[in-house]
C-alpha cells in the first residue's frame, strides 16, 4: 500500500482542509488499489481462458481504464520505477540466477549487453535522427532507451513452450546486464547535454567508475548479507534483511556515483548463490516465495499502469512514427545480434541461428523504457514528443511482439521433449525432491526438533522413493530402445551433468591458485583442457 501511495500525483491543498483532504485522498488510493487488484485477478482468469500472456492482458485492461474512473489519481512516477520497482525486479531475477549456468553463458551475455547495446543504440539513434528529424543528443537518448528489453514478456512466452535452458539463461542474463549498461549510457548522455561538453577520457572514466564501483559495492554488501544470514537463521528476519539490502544498495550506489543496477545485480547473485547455503531449506523456500510474490506484484502494477498511462487517441495519431520506431530499433538489434554472435563462434560455442531469431523478436520494450523517458531533462530538445513516442512504442511492442512471440517460438521448434525425456525428468524431480526432504530431516534431527524414531521412519520412506527412481533412471539410460532423438545419451543427458562438474572443477582450481596452493602455470594448463571439454558439449 505504501508503494502504491508513492505512485500518486502531488495535489496542493489548503491548511484548513489538510486533515480532511489527506484522509479522503488516502481512502481514494485504497479504493483504487482494491479496484486494480480485482482487475488483475479478472485478467488472470481471462488470459488463462484465452491462452494469451498475462502481462499483455494487463496492458490491454489498463488501456480500457481511464484515470477519471478511478477514485484516486495514479500514474507512472519515474522516481518510484527507478528507485523502488527496478531494484526489486533486478534483485528478484539475480537471486534466482544459477551462477554456474551464468558462467557457462557469460561470453554471449557480455557480448550482447556490452558491445551489442552500444552498437544497437548507435544504429537506432542514427536512423531516428534522419527518419524522425530528431536532434542528435535526443536521438542518442532515445536510442539507448529503446535498447532495453522487457524480460518478463519474453520469459512468459518461454513458459508456454519448451526452450533450451541455455537460451533462457542468455535472455535473462542479457537483460540483467543490459539494464545496468543502458542506465550508465543514458546518464553519460544526460551529463553531456547538461554540461555541453564531452571528452572521451572523461566518458571512459565515468563508465569505468560506474561498473567497477557498482561491482565492488554489490560484492561487499552481498557478502555482508551472507554473514548476517549465519547470525539470523530466521526466515522473516532474512526477508527484512534482503529487502533492506536490495533497496539500500541501489540508494548507496546513487550516492556514490556508481552503477546502482549493477550493484543490486551483483549483490543478488552473491546472496542467491552463497547466502542461501547458510539458511535452512524452509527459510530458503520462504525467501524465494516472498521475492517471487514481490516481483509478480510489481510487474502486475507496472503493466496495468502502462495501459492506464497510454492515451488511445494519442496512440492512434502516432501509429506511423511508432511503427517506424519499432522497425528502426529492430534493425539496430539485427545489426548487433547476427554479426557479433557470428564472431563469437570463433572463441565460444556457436549459438544456433534459430536462437538468434528469438533474440531478435524477443526485443520487447517495457516499463523501464517509459520511466527513463519521463526522467529525461526538461531542457532536452523535443522531450514531450519523445515521451509520447516512447509510450506508444512500448504499448505496441508489448502487445504486438508479446502476442506473436509465443507463436514464433513454437514454430521454430527449439526443443522437442520426447516421452522418454519427460519420464526421465519426472524421475529426476522425484530424486531432487526426496533428497532435499532427507536433508531437511537431518537438519531437524540435529537441532533436536525431531525424535530419532520418527526421523528413521520418514527417512526410510524417502529413501525408498530415491531407490526406485535411481533404478528406473539407470534402466532408461542403458536401454537399447532409446531413440537418438531423445537426446539422452552421451550427447544429451550427461552433457548437462558434465558441464556443472567441469565448472565446479574450474572454480576449485582457481580457488587453489588464489590461496597459493597451486602454481598459475600448472592451473592454466588444466583450465585450458576444461575449457576445451566445455566447448565440446552440446547445447542443452
Amino acid at each position: 500500500m505504501g508503494i502504491f501511495y508513492l505512485l500518486t500525483n502531488n495535489i496542493a491543498i489548503s491548511p484548513i482542509e489538510e486533515s480532511l483532504a489527506t484522509t479522503g485522498g488516502f481512502t481514494g488510493l485504497v479504493s483504487t488499489l482494491i479496484i486494480l487488484l480485482l482487475v488483475a485477478t479478472a485478467v488472470a482468469l481471462i488470459t488463462r481462458w484465452l491462452k494469451i500472456p498475462y502481462v499483455i492482458g494487463l496492458v490491454l485492461a489498463g488501456l480500457v481504464i481511464t484515470k477519471q474512473a478511478l477514485p484516486g489519481s495514479v500514474g507512472l512516477n519515474p522516481d518510484v520505477i527507478l528507485n523502488l520497482f527496478l531494484p526489486i525486479l533486478i534483485f528478484e531475477a539475480a537471486i534466482n540466477t544459477d551462477i554456474s549456468r551464468l558462467r557457462s553463458t557469460i561470453k554471449p551475455i557480455l557480448l550482447l549487453a556490452g558491445p551489442g547495446v552500444i552498437l544497437s543504440a548507435a544504429i537506432t539513434a542514427t536512423l531516428l535522427k534522419f527518419g524522425l528529424d530528431l536532434v542528435w543528443i535526443t536521438a542518442c537518448a532515445v536510442g539507448v532507451i529503446l535498447t532495453i528489453t522487457d524480460t518478463v514478456s519474453v520469459i512468459a512466452a518461454f513458459r508456454t513452450v519448451t526452450v533450451p535452458g541455455r537460451l533462457a539463461t542468455i535472455v535473462e542474463g542479457e537483460s540483467l546486464f543490459n539494464d545496468g549498461i543502458a542506465l550508465v549510457l543514458l546518464t553519460l548522455i544526460t551529463t553531456i547535454h547538461t554540461e555541453g561538453s564531452f571528452s572521451v577520457a572523461e566518458g571512459l572514466e565515468q563508465v569505468f567508475i560506474a561498473f567497477v564501483g557498482g561491482t565492488i559495492l554489490g560484492v561487499g554488501l552481498g557478502y555482508l548479507c551472507v554473514g548476517l544470514f549465519q547470525q539470523l537463521d530466521d526466515a522473516l528476519s532474512d526477508i527484512l534483511l534482503t529487502v533492506a539490502v536490495s533497496l539500500g544498495t541501489f540508494q548507496i550506489g546513487q550516492f556514490l556515483g556508481v552503477s546502482s543496477a549493477i550493484a543490486v545485480m551483483v549483490a543478488g547473485l552473491v546472496i542467491g548463490n552463497l547466502g542461501f547455503r547458510q539458511t535452512s531449506a524452509t527459510a530458503k523456500v520462504t525467501l524465494l516465495n516472498f521475492w517471487e510474490y514481490a516481483g509478480f506484484g510489481v510487474n502486475t502494477f507496472i503493466f496495468l499502469l502502462v495501459g492506464i498511462e497510454t492515451d488511445p487517441i494519442v496512440l492512434l495519431t502516432t501509429i506511423p512514427d511508432t511503427l517506424l520506431t519499432i522497425v528502426v530499433y529492430q534493425i539496430g538489434r539485427v545489426c548487433a545480434i547476427y554479426p557479433l554472435l557470428f564472431f563469437l563462434g570463433f572463441v565460444d560455442r556457436r549459438l544456433p541461428l534459430r536462437w538468434q531469431h528469438v533474440l531478435i523478436l524477443g526485443n520487447v520494450k517495457g516499463s523501464l523504457s517509459m520511466a527513463l523517458a519521463l526522467s529525461l531533462p526538461y531542457t532536452l530538445p523535443g522531450r514531450t514528443e519523445v515521451i509520447t513516442l516512447v509510450f506508444s512504442t512500448v504499448f505496441v511492442s508489448l502487445v504486438g511482439q508479446g502476442l506473436s512471440l509465443p507463436w514464433f517460438v513454437k514454430r521454430l521448434q527449439l526443443s522437442r521433449l520426447s516421452p522418454t525425456k519427460q519420464e526421465m525428468e519426472t524421475l529426476q524431480l522425484n530424486l531432487i525432491a526426496s533428497k532435499a526432504a532427507q536433508q531437511e530431516l537431518g537438519s531437524l534431527l540435529k537441532s533436536g526438533s525431531l525424535p530419532k524414531s520418527l526421523y528413521e521412519e520418514l527417512f526410510a520412506t524417502y529413501q525408498a522413493k530415491v531407490a526406485v527412481s535411481e533404478q528406473k533412471l539407470r534402466n532408461l539410460y542403458h536401454s537399447p530402445l532409446i531413440d537418438e532423438s531423445d537426446n539422452i545419451g552421451e550427447n544429451g543427458y550427461l552433457d548437462g551433468l558434465r558441464r556443472r562438474l567441469y565448472l565446479a572443477e574450474k572454480g576449485a582450481v582457481n580457488d587453489a591458485v588464489r590461496k597459493g596452493l597451486l602454481s598459475d602455470e600448472l592451473a592454466q594448463c588444466y583450465i585450458k583442457s576444461l575449457n576445451e571439454k566445455l566447448l565440446s558439449l552440446k547445447d542443452d
